[in-house]
């Protein structure tokens, strides 16, 4: 049964700082073997495990010499397609000898799966109209199962996968400036972990929050079966505002924003209700005691709130525009506190040293929602020294939020935009986005993924990709972008090395381990449905990790174990991403 409780010393995530290396000794060791659930399927061809659309690009990868392909009904087994596999293309990030089968030729509906003669067949999949609604379903709804503060049921497609209410009493930890209780009751639990934190809260339900303002007209409808359905909001808004209300409670009376709210450590890997260490909110451990960081992104949030929501419950936009507006004065008047843990904590850091693109972003958020010139002005002096970011998508996209204040600004329909900040915005996204169309039709696998970007939470940086080709393709319509945006969807979802599906219990071969405490909790033989691995890792930031073969590609630097939190925790930025992702792909 996994998770001892010492691993609660070891979780980090990239960005934090912690004392792990007098557990690391201590720790078994697992190799890189990922578990084969259907014997008769090979790991040697690579499907996505969800399906394809009826039209466009269809494509498999093979991993094995062979020369053709077929492929089959799932029930009878009867050929409905068959070609030749391209030749071998050599990826250096696997190490793999990658054949492409294409058979976008197949436009028939139905479940079907890939025969290679001499190799194997395929895991099955889905060909038809909108077959990412169910893995978009469960990937909003892994965000209910996060939600602190209350009781969680997933109801009788998933029995047992609940908890009762947990994390009902906070208080003020000294850094913070205050004390006495503080109960925060709320929010969504950030990663494998119980804490919450502002800065990683601000990008999840921005992104979530965006991908209503693009993507609504196919999101109204879809029931999330969450115990707010019904109430005449979206689904997708009424779990937004499940963490939007916690970040409001964050809020001081002077605007600042405190930046999380966490106990003084990790606990054990036991379920939420049982973790009773005391929840406290924490400061920066000096006056003005609130983060800047933490505070704009309150603002840039509250600022989007008060547009999406305006419909549909005026007084909460309203509440949170009052809220985005206070916050934003706050930065004014303290435009560079940075946050390092204060002495005696130890769980999640998300220390950024600039908060500048926080700013940026709330400026542009805050000027799309009221256009009032001085959130204008305050952009407009200040995003050129930003256009850079947009040359590719940051790794940590909590810490570099600037393209979010980009691309809102270009977006807004504001008379009194500046034409030549919105042509340079334009211009430098389209610019790169087909670059990275080029890129990924060159790789072997299709992913957008390079060298590099095999660092922590490198399915978040894949994710990542897709948000920024389908935001070009908000700017100037290119089925290349849509496309390649899908070819990172195919990735996350088994059209990779592993032949694994990073989305938990997503697909015939999903990942079953992840750095994740009620997965972990040994209650349920399979983890909590519908969340996104952080993927492999070159940097090998955790012990089992560091002890895989040295000369492995930086693609394969990944083990399905509870203990590599480096390679295996989800996280809810890089969920809002996989979200977002499912969202433009929706037909």
């Amino acid at each position: 049964m996994p998770g001892s409780l010492f691993l609660a010393l070891i979780h980090a995530r990239s960005g934090r700082k912690l004392p792990i290396a007098a557990v690391l000794a201590g720790l078994l060791i697992f190799p890189a073997v990922l578990a084969v659930g259907a014997e008769s399927a090979t790991l040697a061809i690579k499907v996505d495990q969800v399906g394809y659309p009826l039209d466009g690009p269809k494509v498999v990868f093979v991993s094995a010499p062979a020369e053709t392909f077929q492929v089959r009904r799932s029930s009878g087994n009867a050929v409905v397609f068959q070609g030749k596999l391209a030749p071998p293309q050599a990826d250096p990030n696997t190490g793999d000898q990658v054949q492409t089968a294409d058979f976008s030729g197949l436009r028939q509906a139905g479940t079907y799966y890939i025969e290679v003669p001499g190799v194997g067949r395929s895991w099955n999949f889905t060909v038809g109209k909108n077959v990412f609604q169910r893995t978009y379903y469960l990937a909003m709804r892994g965000f209910y199962g996060q939600r602190c503060g209350t009781a969680v049921d997933l109801g009788t497609e998933f029995p047992g996968y609940s908890h009762p209410a947990c994390h009902l009493h906070g208080e003020f930890h000294p850094s913070s400036g205050a004390k006495g209780p503080r109960d925060n009751i709320g929010g969504w639990h950030d990663a494998g972990d119980y804490g919450r934190y502002m800065v990683n809260s601000g990008i999840a339900t921005g992104t979530l929050l965006w991908a209503w303002e693009i993507y609504g007209e196919k999101l109204k409808n879809i029931s999330l079966e969450i115990p707010e359905t019904g109430n005449g909001t979206p689904d997708i808004l009424n779990e937004a505002r499940w963490n939007l209300e916690w970040m409001l409670k964050m809020q001081d009376g002077d605007g600042g924003a405190w930046h999380k709210q966490t106990s003084t450590h990790f606990s054990g890997f036991v379920a939420p209700e049982a973790d009773t260490l005391p929840s406290e909110v924490i400061g920066t451990g000096a006056a003005p005691w609130k983060s800047t960081c933490a505070t704009a992104d309150l603002a840039a949030v509250g600022a989007i709130a008060a547009r999406v929501y305006k419909p549909f419950d005026p007084n909460f936009a309203a509440r949170a525009l009052e809220a985005a507006r206070r916050a934003w004065a706050w930065t004014a008047q303290h435009p560079d506190v940075t946050f390092r843990n204060p002495p005696g904590i130890s769980t999640g850091e998300y220390g950024d040293a600039n908060c500048k693109d926080e700013r940026v972003w709330a400026a542009a958020e805050l000027g799309r929602t009221t256009g009032e010139a001085a959130y204008n002005d305050f952009f407009l002096n200040h995003y050129a020294e930003f256009l850079p970011t947009l040359d590719s998508p940051p790794a940590e996209n909590w810490s570099s939020v600037a393209p979010m204040g980009l691309w809102t600004y270009a977006l807004s329909t504001s008379k009194g935009a500046d034409a030549k900040a919105v042509a340079a915005i334009r211009d430098r996204t389209l610019t790169t986005a087909r670059a990275v169309v080029e890129r990924t039709r060159g790789n072997p696998y299709h992913v957008s993924l390079r060298a590099k970007d095999y660092v922590w939470g490198s399915n978040g940086v894949a994710a990542g990709y897709g948000i920024y080709l389908l935001i070009a393709n908000v700017f100037q319509p290119d089925q290349g972008f849509v496309d390649t945006a899908r070819d990172n969807l195919h990735y996350l979802l088994g059209r990779n090395t592993f032949s694994l599906s990073w989305v938990t219990q997503v697909g015939e071969n999903p990942f079953q381990h992840p750095h994740h405490r009620p997965s972990g909790d040994g209650k349920q033989d399979k983890p909590w449905p519908g969340l996104l691995s952080g993927g492999p890792n070159a940097d090998r930031q955790d012990a089992v990790l560091a002890a895989l073969p040295k000369d492995l590609p930086p693609a394969k630097v990944y083990a399905d174990r509870l203990a590599s939190y480096a390679s295996n925790e989800i996280a809810i930025n890089w969920q809002a991403s996989l979200v977002f992702l499912l969202a433009g792909e929706l037909q």
